[in-house]
Parts: structure tokens; sequence; C-alpha cells
């Protein structure tokens, strides 16, 4: 389900770095380090604002800017692991929902299912194309999703033959049905890689009762995972939190480097 809170923003002031480009016929929004070496492609999934609104640029450069690291390993041996190449794609094609809901007639939801279908039809053919582009040799793939961006980190950590190193997901939507007050296990009971989770203090989308059922399950299956809750946030604060307010930009901030320590622990 989404909820009121996927719809609401506070505007964030910042210069982008990032670049566009279109993969398999789909914008694309591009931010890469400045240091060279080992690929590592992280897969960035936007929330309904898009990977070109400037909340979400500003995230994906400072993932690109901020994924170097030392690895410490057996004999005192140091690596400099290089930062990651960070792709969003554009499902929404060029909607830009901060623009259409200010306009007379608009439905919200009607939109809303309208991309739900574009972002299944288009994900699976870009995430094929983005890895015949950089490859599977000497490569290693992430992905990090936000709010309606969620599900598509689960469809690759789901799947074994993907081979995801890790996934990350803020305040997720569509993975508890509110109706029936029910998680949608089979996507956590079918995660194979690791997962890490950003999650608010209040949150109808993804409720503290679906958040201790995603917990119990991991636990269950033994599998690799991270939970961060923030108190004083409420679902967006990942990548829509007001930087006025201390708890919102602190638990922002701290989902992000979270997040990005998480993916540097299996990037070695």
């Amino acid at each position: 389900m989404s909820c009121d809170d996927c719809f609401k923003t506070v505007h964030h002031t910042g210069t982008p770095l990032g670049r566009t480009e279109s993969i398999a016929g789909v914008p694309t929004y591009i931010a890469e380090p400045t240091t060279t070496g080992q690929k590592k492609i992280l897969f960035y999934f936007s929330d309904v604002f898009g990977p070109f609104y400037i909340n979400s640029q500003l995230l994906q450069d400072w993932f690109a800017s901020n994924g170097d690291h030392v690895s410490f390993h057996a004999a005192y041996t140091i690596y400099m692991n290089v930062g990651y190449i960070v792709l969003g794609l554009d499902y929404f094609m060029g909607d830009r929902f901060e623009t259409l809901m200010k306009q007379p007639g608009f439905v919200r939801e009607t939109w809303r299912n309208k991309a739900v279908a574009q972002a299944r039809e288009y994900t699976p053919r870009w995430v094929e194309e983005v890895k015949k582009r950089y490859g599977t040799t000497d490569v290693k793939y992430f992905a990090v999703g936000y709010c309606f961006g969620a599900p598509y980190v689960f469809a690759l950590a789901n799947d074994p033959t993907f081979n995801l190193a890790a996934g990350a997901v803020a305040h997720p939507s569509s993975i508890y049905d509110g109706a029936t007050k029910q998680l949608k296990s089979d996507l956590i009971e079918n995660c194979v890689a690791p997962i890490a989770f950003g999650c608010a203090e209040i949150d109808q989308a993804f409720p503290v009762e679906a958040r201790r059922q995603a917990e119990d399950i991991l636990v269950k299956n033994k599998a690799h995972y991270y939970f961060q809750i923030f108190s004083g946030t409420t679902h967006g604060f990942g990548a829509r939190g007001d930087p006025a307010d201390d708890s919102q930009r602190f638990g922002k901030e701290e989902c992000a480097r979270g997040f990005l320590q998480w993916f540097n622990r299996f990037a070695a």
C-alpha cells in the first residue's frame, strides 16, 4: 500500500553533479565516483518524485562520492575500494509528480497505478541492459530503494541467478497490505541477498507490525539483515525529510550512511 506521506516532500537544495543518459530507452540519472578501479554498481530505485527530483539527485551524488572505503583483511592487508556508480532509472518516463500534483483534475492514485505498470514493464529490461553495459566479471551490483522503489530491490534480492551483493530499502511501500494488515511475506521469505531496512517511527505503509513480521522471517531464515529505526521520523524521511528538523535530518543522513556501510561490508 501507499500512504499520504508517500506524496509529501520538503524540497532540498544543492547542485546535482550527475548526468542523464538513456538506457534501454529509459531516462537514467548517472552519478559516478571520482576514483576508478573495481566496478560497483548501485541501482537507485526512487520514490514517486523520481530520480531527477533534486532530493534524489543529491542522494545519488552522495552515494557516488562517498563510496570510497578501506577494508582490513587477514595479515593486515589493506585494500582501497573505489566508489559506486549510481544509476537511477526514471520509470515514470518524464512524469514529474511535483508538477503534476499541482494540475487541476490530477488523480493521484490513477497516476500511481500507471506508474506501477510502467515500472514493472521497464525495470527488468533496464536492469538487463545495465548488466550488458557493465558486465558480470569483476563487478558487484547493489540496490537501494526508497518508498515506491522498494519492490524492485526485492525483485533482485529474491533472484538467486542475479547474485545481488546487498540491498537496502528505506520506508518501503507496496510490501504491506493495509486492508488485511499483512506483510507480503514472500518478498522477505525469498530474500537470498543481504537486506537492510531504514525505518520510520511512524509509517502507515510499513507499520511496526509489518517491521516485526519481516524481522521474524529474517531471523528464522538466518538471513543477513540490518534494521535502522529512527525516532521522530515519518514515512519519507530518508529522501524527503525536513533538514530544519533535527530528528528528520539525523534520520535521513544516518540512514544513508548506514546503507553505505552495509554495502561496503559486501563490496570487498
